[in-house]
């Protein structure tokens, strides 16, 4: 696998013999290895849509491997005020680095940036579309937990209509041997345009409003909050906010050994009860993002091979 000079926009971009090797490669330097492989690089991160852990684990991930940083994390303080368009936004800064993580709220913006920038851009979001990051970290979370990616019962819970992390994760577990369950209500139900790249994929899914519809134990469940600010209508909002709620009595239908995975933030989805259960990996997946945005600005620069 050389990734050197390429930019990471989707996760349909990659073969599951390239994700693989993402994967490997993000455990290998949660292991110790590659220290300071970044030392003298420098990430831009051009943050125009609110972020915490995404943006905070790419700069932790460059500057604890010996990086730099610069970037914005308000779109309100870039000259995109003034009316810059995104374009001459990233023709400017990539002539300032070595690799642009940028966050979005339109779809596609990560697309154009990659394709006007001449150093690779790691999209960390583009509104509702697609966040390949998370998803190599979430794949080397499960991998961490299970040993494998095959042979796996993984359900998606929540806002599967404008949730991009289970859209990016969804096409990305299709190269593996799983059986995905999307459990969410008709108004967010996941996206025709994903189910029909799942089933030309020959994917083995099944789609069902309640977990009380399960029909087997899960090896884990990946909740999503319902997210206010994707809903062009308050009211369509309101009639789903508040539908799934996660605690201790769950796993009577999950199973004991469910783990459960969220992207965070959440909201009132998961029972706080469950932070201190076994089955709860959710912050340690999110602490994930580290090693695995590490491997990635590493691969995309060459400092790493």
């Amino acid at each position: 696998m050389d990734i050197k000079g390429r930019s990471i926009v989707s996760i349909r971009d990659f073969p599951k013999e390239d994700i693989e090797a993402i994967v490997n490669k993000a455990l290998e330097v949660k292991s110790g290895k590659w220290k300071g492989a970044l030392e003298g690089k420098v990430l831009a991160t051009l943050f125009f849509e609110p972020s915490t852990r995404t943006r905070l684990s790419f700069e932790s991930a460059m500057v604890s491997m010996g990086g730099q940083i610069i970037g914005f994390a308000d779109a309100n303080v870039s000259s995109a005020k003034k009316g810059e368009s995104l374009a001459d936004t990233i023709q400017t800064v990539m002539g300032y680095c070595d690799v642009i993580a940028m966050r979005h709220p339109v779809e596609g913006a990560a697309r154009l940036a990659s394709e006007v920038s001449t150093v690779p851009v790691i999209n960390a979001g583009d509104g509702a579309n697609q966040h390949p990051t998370q998803t190599f970290l979430d794949l080397a979370t499960i991998k961490e937990e299970f040993g494998r990616l095959d042979g796996l019962r993984i359900g998606m819970l929540g806002d599967l209509k404008y949730g991009r992390t289970v859209h990016s994760l969804a096409k990305a577990l299709s190269w593996f041997d799983t059986k995905q369950i999307f459990i969410a209500p008709p108004s967010l139900r996941m996206p025709e345009n994903t189910l029909t790249q799942l089933r030309q994929s020959t994917a083995q899914y099944e789609e069902i409003a309640d977990v009380s519809e399960l029909k087997s134990e899960m090896d884990v469940l990946y909740v999503t909050r319902i997210q206010k600010e994707r809903f062009a209508d308050f009211q369509e909002y309101e009639r789903v906010a508040g539908a799934y709620r996660i605690d201790k009595s769950m796993f009577e239908i999950l199973g004991q050994k469910c783990r459960i995975m969220h992207p965070l933030p959440r909201v009132d989805e998961i029972a706080e009860e469950l932070d201190a259960t076994e089955n709860a990996i959710y912050f340690r997946q999110a602490h994930n993002g580290i090693p695995t945005r590490q491997a990635l600005l590493g691969l995309v620069t060459g400092a790493i091979q």
